[in-house]
């Protein structure tokens, strides 16, 4: 192997064009960017969604549905999760502050029961808010559904 003739392989090295060099380059005068017009001009950037003075498809399309600023966000937590956390922590009472504890909610999170799960264990729960199915299931085992 000679190292003399070594070259980058065929077609892989090209020179970029140097536009607005003048009539001779083949690029020169309006440096291929054509006649007068916005893109023309230095600085020129086209907004997001332009579409040549077209109506946007973002402004054609018509907006739908309904957000409403009211809701209260509940983080679920199921029976079957707290029979799971009562037996293996040997709890009778389950607040935010054990769930908090415990990683099954974060601090900040409003907390609803809801009736996932059977529940074999006697507990007091509290919590922001319960389904049916949660308060039966806990008040079957004889224990206390209390809303804070």
């Amino acid at each position: 192997m000679d190292l003399s003739k070594l070259a980058p392989a065929a077609g892989s090295v090209k020179n970029n064009k140097r536009l607005g060099r003048g009539q001779g380059s083949g690029g020169g005068g309006t440096a291929t960017r054509g006649h007068k017009g916005a893109q023309s001009r230095s600085g020129y950037s086209r907004k997001r969604g332009f579409e040549g003075g077209q109506m946007p498809l973002q402004r054609r399309i018509p907006k739908f549905g309904f957000k409403n600023i009211n809701r209260k966000e509940f983080h679920g937590i199921n029976l079957d999760t707290l029979e799971k956390l009562a037996v293996e922590k040997k709890l009778t009472v389950i607040d935010k502050a054990t769930l908090v504890a415990n990683g099954l909610a974060a601090k900040n999170d409003l907390i609803k029961i809801l009736g996932r799960g059977e529940l074999n264990a006697k507990v007091d729960v509290k919590a922001n808010a319960f389904s049916k199915t949660a308060i039966t299931a806990i008040e079957a085992k004889q224990g206390t559904a209390t809303v804070i």
